[in-house]
């Protein structure tokens, strides 16, 4: 069978088993959001924490909860790993010092539910660090996401209230009912496929066949591998992230854990379709998601496997920066699924792609991850670009726009352009200011438009909380770990609150009666505008930067 022929198999099966769990996996977790009854470990959980389930909160109440709930996050992390050496599970000599700076860039970064790491994890974090620090927060990070998901949803099901629902019981439920569960069953498969769980630290030494003597670092990996990729987090517990066997251990494994991060983003249009009360909606959401999906790993397979660009001169020089046990097709699927989505893991290096390949990469973050996106970020994302569709259509029209019977007038639409601008803000702000400093260019491995290509890479990574990088930039100084902390929790927090302020004014209004002149949102016409809209707002943004990088590279 040919590596292509292999690939679209390959990616057919995952088509298919996400088309399988759409259906019950959003109607899940539609129920999950939409009951009334609270499981006893919740009501432990609402006592512990002082929350009373049964009040519900306006827009500005649940933005305060996530910031407060996100800022404790931030401390308790950042104060963990400056402590760890005096704590259980601490690793004896680790490679890279545990500066503040790295403290701060990575507590922002799980928390911000990015994972960007300018560390290596099994040389650097203790277990309990892994643990009890970073894959706690790749729980509550996915349910945070998920839940002001929800909530921008109640806005377009609410009529003239200014409440949103309540944060602390959309976080536990998020975390208890659906992430925890899942959990568990897809770290048994991973074990049950080689990947690795441990409490070993790095004290065991083996003999290899050639007679040295190889230290082999263990750990609890399967567990937060797992939660890693369905909360679409991305932080590896070993350098290499999914490219190392003890994280991915095999062909079938590595399908596994493209699947988890794509499942729940993929079966969320299911779940905004139910709380809207039309389906339609939903698959019309997921059309658009599956419509630009399509487009990108049609390219991203093609440049990959046909090697095109600057990077392969030699034939077949595609193959580099690839683990050979998944070959190109399979690593590039991977790739382009980590981009769409907020993951960020990585099985292949990015920094080694085609100059196309590497701009499908950064053009897919750019996209605002909408395809199917982040754990909850994916679906409001593409939701406000359907609000700002729909006000681009009605000005064609002359009509005032509507969507789910709500008006979109001027003050939901600078709700709608602020929340799409502050990411691009960031990034291109972040890229200039360390293009301008002598120090922070010093920090690229290549110099001309490949170098700009790091450091573009790396706001847009941070900005749009991914977390996957051109492995080329140095980050692990003082400059770029503030500064990158600083775009990870602005392009976090910032379009959260402008979001949850959308919803709220959304959520006042009634409603108002389709008529003749309403646009149909659930028709292919719709689809494609949300599509054509999102890949033209993008391209207009981001075109100047990538000119310079990227595409002078591809034809240098």
């Amino acid at each position: 069978m040919s590596t292509t022929t292999a690939g679209l198999l390959f990616l057919a099966l995952l088509v298919v088993a996400l088309a399988v769990v759409h259906v019950p996996l959003g109607d899940y977790m539609y129920r999950v959001y939409s009951s009334e009854k609270h499981w006893r470990a919740e009501r432990f959980v609402y006592r512990l924490i002082g929350a009373n389930p049964k009040s519900e909160q306006s827009w500005a109440g649940y933005a305060r909860s996530v910031l407060a709930f996100s800022a404790v996050s931030i401390v308790f992390l950042f104060l963990l790993q400056l402590v760890q050496g005096k704590l259980p599970l601490h690793l004896h000599d680790p490679a890279t010092p545990m500066t503040a700076s790295l403290a701060w860039n990575t507590a922002v970064s799980f928390v911000t539910n990015t994972n960007w790491q300018a560390y290596s994890g099994e040389s650097t974090q203790g277990h309990l660090v892994q643990m009890a620090g970073l894959a706690v927060q790749n729980f509550v990070s996915a349910a945070v996401g998920m839940a002001v998901a929800v909530a921008f949803v109640r806005g377009f099901v609410r009529k003239r209230t200014g409440e949103l629902g309540n944060f602390w019981v959309d976080l536990v439920r998020g975390t208890l009912r659906i992430l925890l569960p899942i959990s568990v069953v897809g770290a048994v498969v991973l074990v049950a496929g080689g990947v690795i769980q441990n409490f070993h630290l790095n004290d065991q030494v083996v003999t290899t066949l050639a007679g040295s003597q190889q230290t082999i670092t263990g750990g609890p990996v399967a567990s937060q591998e797992v939660i890693k990729l369905l909360g679409t987090n991305g932080g590896g517990f070993y350098n290499a992230n999914s490219a190392h066997p003890f994280e991915n251990a095999s062909t079938w494994t590595n399908w596994v854990e493209i699947f988890l991060l794509l499942v729940i983003g993929f079966s969320l249009p299911r779940t905004f379709g139910r709380l809207v009360g039309n389906t339609r909606q939903g698959y019309a959401i997921a059309a658009v998601m599956g419509t630009i999906a399509a487009i990108s790993v049609t390219v991203m397979m093609l440049v990959q496997l046909q090697h095109h660009g600057t990077v392969p001169n030699a034939v077949g020089a595609a193959n580099e920066g690839v683990e050979q046990r998944f070959g190109v097709a399979d690593s590039a699927i991977f790739a382009d699924a980590t981009t769409l989505t907020s993951t960020g893991a990585v099985d292949s290096t990015h920094d080694s792609y085609t100059s196309l390949g590497g701009l499908i990469t950064m053009f897919n973050m750019q996209l605002g991850e909408v395809a199917p996106g982040g754990t909850g970020s994916g679906l409001y994302g593409i939701l406000v670009l359907a609000v700002i569709t729909v006000f681009v259509a009605g000005l064609m029209v002359g009509r005032t726009p509507e969507y789910l019977g709500k008006k979109i007038t001027p003050r939901e639409i600078k709700f709608a352009a602020s929340y799409f601008l502050v990411t691009p803000l960031i990034v291109l702000l972040g890229t200039a200011i360390a293009m301008a400093l002598p120090q922070e260019r010093a920090q690229m491995a290549n110099a001309g438009p490949h170098g700009l290509a790091e450091v573009l890479y790396a706001f847009t990574s941070a900005a749009n909380n991914n977390g996957s990088a051109f492995a080329g930039l140095s980050a692990n100084t003082t400059w770029y770990n503030t500064a990158l902390g600083l775009a990870m929790a602005f392009g976090r927090f910032l379009p959260m609150i402008l979001l949850l302020a959308l919803a709220g004014s959304l959520a006042r209004q009634g409603t108002t009666p389709e008529s003749l002149g309403t646009l149909p949102t659930h028709k292919p016409q719709f689809v494609g505008l949300v599509v054509g809209v999102t890949i033209i707002l993008v391209a207009l943004t981001f075109l100047p930067a990538l000119a310079l990088g990227p595409l002078a590279e591809g034809i240098h």
